[in-house]
């Protein structure tokens, strides 16, 4: 991530949606609400919504929390129509794709480990690909309930850490993440394996079944 000033000389970047986003995150909180809203629903931004909360929190530190709170409700939104789309249009894949052996294993995989590929990408500050295994889980019909509970836990500790980082270290927070980048992919695949564990125990303990027969 870079400052603003800093994200739009590439050729390829439109002038237009230049504009666009600069006018939203003028916009404060509402608009990184509307960012958040606009990327997790499968429309490319210029850059990551840690970018725009940063900016808004550096320019009004007090604005910290309703920015966090924008981000996170524009984030689940987004991703309730994104899912939606994505079971809308899912089904003749998924039926092409569970006819394959590849498939088959691949959906056996993500029955097993699906709900941490959402999210560890999900509460990485550092960049991972989130909205393939989203749109997996809209296709393999993995409950929305389910889903929106995996992506809020991890946006409210990934926004909530940004928010925190913006508010105390100011113009320096994107100089700080990215001189920790590797220690924040560590503590992204750290937290995805206590996810995994924990969502593991509490079915065990619900259901009474042995880990084994158990989906993350």
């Amino acid at each position: 991530m870079r400052p603003l000033k800093e994200r739009y000389h590439g050729k390829g970047q439109s002038i237009c949606m230049k504009e666009f986003v600069d006018q939203l995150v003028e916009w404060g909180p509402l608009g990184v609400f509307l960012l958040s809203l606009i990327d997790s629903a499968g429309i490319p931004l210029p850059s990551f919504v840690d970018a725009y909360l940063i900016t808004v929190v550096m320019r009004n530190p007090p604005s910290a929390i309703p920015t966090m709170l924008a981000a996170i409700a524009g984030s689940l939104i987004g991703n309730v129509i994104l899912y939606r789309l994505a079971r809308t249009g899912g089904q003749l894949y998924l039926d092409k794709l569970t006819k394959t052996g590849r498939g088959q294993k691949f959906r056996q995989w993500f029955d097993r480990y699906g709900l941490v590929t959402i999210f560890v990408p999900a509460v990485s500050v550092v960049p991972m690909p989130l909205k393939f295994f989203a749109v997996s889980a809209a296709v393999f019909k993995v409950p929305l309930l389910r889903v929106l509970s995996v992506i809020a836990l991890a946006r409210i500790l990934r926004y909530g850490f940004v928010a925190w980082l913006a508010a105390s270290y100011g113009s320096q927070t994107i100089q700080f993440i990215n001189q920790h980048k590797l220690g924040f992919g560590l503590g992204a695949l750290a937290l995805g394996a206590v996810f995994y564990l924990a969502s593991r125990f509490l079915l065990k303990s619900a259901s009474g079944a042995p880990p084994e027969e158990l989906k993350a």
